[in-house]
């Protein structure tokens, strides 16, 4: 791993990395307030270490209201044993605790979305100091690191793993090879609105495989991305040779893995011109052609004002739909990804 300075951490954490065994406890991570100057966030962690290996990172609750990956690295953490283990796992399965009890997306402490203040900052605002202690007092240790997401409240997915394009060849060919073994439908090779201060970036910097995904959202809890999400971190450490067993990669639909896809550029979002009810005409997953109807817009506040056609952008499969009924201008109403094409995606 690469090593970078790391300012001192305000984040109390009860377990040495470093130790065999199963070891579990709280981060305590201070949180002033009016009735508790002196009180903390407590926030479940797992370490479960045993021989030699790879250490792997599991993380959910980044956002609060993305629920699988919560209750899959839970269940794993309430099961795994140190003898069924050849190197590490480290679970943190509801790190934005103050956002996971409020079902938020954005920490109700800060009002700041976690994922975009990576690398943090120990004096900076609480989700920044959490951002700065896993960055910098975890990451350190972790050769591969799965931090799962689903949509939330604010979009559906197909259920899928992803990743940044990274422009190491060996890195992108182990993480591509990795996003094949957890098994999801998709894997979406992808370049986001605003990916500079996420996790995966903090990742990537360290020289560590990265790999994220979304498997549901609608602000509900996804009976097949729960499946894929359990099943996933299982196959993830079977493919590193963490645990033992056979990787299982078939799917519901009879294809027996992965379809490997990418959101190259903007150009594959489809963002809402105005302020409007939104009625869509393809849920996540489904087969879209450019040119045609993502859906309409409705002004039913005003009687004479025609609804507006948006477009998709291009053809392929829609990776991320837009889940409120109501929406903003500016808005994401839906993200298309196309089959993965590396000599596309270099370019």
């Amino acid at each position: 791993m690469a090593q970078l300075h790391v300012d001192p951490t305000r984040v109390r954490n009860p377990i040495d990395f470093g130790k065999a065994g199963r070891q579990a406890g709280y981060l305590k991570a201070p949180l002033s307030r009016d009735k508790s100057g002196w009180g903390v966030v407590e926030i479940p962690v797992i370490s479960v270490k045993n021989g030699t290996g790879p250490t792997v990172l599991l993380t959910g609750g980044i956002h609060g209201d993305e629920y699988e990956g919560q209750i899959a690295i839970s269940r794993l953490a309430a099961t795994l044993r140190p003898e069924q283990v050849q190197g590490q796992v480290i679970m943190i399965p509801a790190f934005n605790m103050p956002a996971v009890m409020n079902d938020t997306r954005l920490s109700p402490v800060d009002d700041r979305d976690m994922n975009r203040c990576f690398p943090g900052n120990p004096k900076g605002t609480f989700s920044e100091m959490l951002a700065h202690f896993l960055d910098g007092y975890v990451l350190p240790g972790v050769d591969v690191s799965v931090d799962i997401h689903t949509g939330g409240h604010s979009m559906d997915s197909a259920l899928s793993t992803n990743m940044h394009y990274v422009a190491d060849a060996a890195i992108r060919d182990k993480t591509m090879a990795a996003a094949a073994a957890f098994g999801a439908p998709f894997n979406s090779v992808f370049w986001g609105v605003d990916e500079g201060a996420t996790f995966t970036s903090c990742v990537e910097r360290r020289g560590a495989i990265s790999l994220g995904t979304e498997l549901g959202g609608y602000g509900r809890v996804n009976v097949e991305g729960v499946r894929i999400a359990r099943r996933g971190v299982d196959n993830i450490l079977k493919h590193f040779g963490v645990i033992d067993g056979q990787v299982d990669t078939a799917q519901r639909d009879g294809s027996p893995g992965t379809r490997h896809m990418m959101v190259r550029d903007m150009s594959c979002y489809a963002f809402s011109p105005a302020s409007a009810l939104f009625e869509p005409t393809h849920v996540a997953g489904d087969e879209v052609r450019a040119g045609t109807p993502c859906g309409w817009l409705h002004f039913v506040e005003d009687v004479d004002h025609a609804p507006i056609e948006v477009l998709y952008p291009k053809d392929g499969v829609l990776w991320m739909a837009v889940a409120p009924g109501r929406v903003t201008r500016g808005d994401p109403l839906a993200v298309v990804m196309s089959d993965y094409d590396d000599k596309l995606a270099a370019g």
